[in-house]
């Protein structure tokens, strides 16, 4: 197998993890959501300093922080994704894992949106298109409801910021991603010895709990490790067709395996932005081929030159 292949997998690995993480979180729906946050970053630091010391690269993460702009935008990507990372612990334990994968099935729109008014990036029609329907679908959710899709919204918008920061961030995923949850550890480690101060910790209550806490370290750190993998070696039009499998995986374990309410106006919502998923990634392939076509040309061309 080729390093694209190896690729493939590790991305369609990293997908299948986060799209299935709503049954381990839900075992820790008795932890407040703030506490989970906290375990989880706690845990995965650790994780993260094992890996960058085996391969002898602790000391880049202490150079990443040069400079009162990087270590800003470091805080900035910071906060947006613990933002993400708790509205979604929020959304499992709320029962509301439905519109967390609305969320997900949004967000590479609200990608390209961000790429368009913040770095003045040029949309095909298609994907114009693809960001109306999906705007159509929250409408309609918004309607039929009552209440806009907050946890959708939130869940989107900040992981499109966090990645519109991350253009910024001239480190690698691992590195970026340890500074990011190193820079707020005084937070996560507050909240901790808060909850134990007060008698609330659940960490050492029982087993069970405790190991849960300790595995959402590694749960957090191997999907970012595959993906940093699969980036570097697979096409990011595929990139972004292979990431719908984890809204998708969150789906069904809201629909099938929590038994959460859908409703009319989810099921009119879905199919829009399902419908948008289809132009976004065949937008996305096209403009790969293009892409492609326009550099085996420019091969020919520099070839018959020499």
């Amino acid at each position: 197998m080729g390093e694209v292949g190896r690729g493939i997998l590790a991305m369609v690995g990293a997908c299948v993890v986060w799209g299935l993480s709503p049954l381990y979180y839900k075992l820790l729906t008795h932890v407040p959501p703030p506490e989970v946050l906290s375990h989880r970053t706690l845990w995965s630091v650790l994780l993260f300093g094992v890996y960058l010391t085996l391969q002898g690269r602790l000391g880049e993460l202490l150079r990443a922080y040069s400079g009162l702009r990087q270590i800003g935008l470091i805080l900035l990507a910071a906060l947006m994704i613990s933002l993400n990372w708790l509205v979604f612990i929020f959304s499992v334990q709320a029962g509301q894992v439905t519109e967390a994968s609305l969320g997900y099935y949004i967000f590479p729109l609200m990608a390209v949106l961000a790429g368009r008014f913040l770095f003045a990036e040029q949309l095909a029609r298609a994907q114009w298109l693809a960001i109306g329907l999906a705007a159509l679908a929250v409408l309609v959710l918004t309607w039929g409801l009552g209440v806009a899709p907050w946890v959708a919204l939130i869940l989107s918008t900040s992981f499109a910021l966090y990645g519109a920061v991350k253009k910024e961030l001239a480190l690698g995923p691992v590195i970026s991603v340890t500074t990011e949850i190193v820079i707020l550890m005084p937070i996560f480690l507050s909240v901790l010895a808060w909850s134990h101060l007060r008698g609330e910790g659940a960490f050492g209550g029982d087993l069970t709990t405790s190991l849960l806490l300790i595995g959402s370290g590694p749960l957090t750190a191997i999907p970012l490790i595959l993906f940093s993998y699969a980036a570097r070696r697979v096409p990011l039009s595929t990139v972004g067709v292979l990431q719908y499998i984890n809204p998708t995986l969150q789906f069904l374990c809201a629909v099938l395996v929590f038994g959460e309410v859908f409703t009319p106006w989810h099921g009119a919502a879905f199919v829009l932005i399902w419908l948008a998923v289809a132009v976004f990634s065949l937008s996305l392939l096209r403009q790969d081929r293009l892409v492609r076509r326009a550099v085996m040309a420019a091969s020919g061309v520099s070839t018959q030159v020499r």
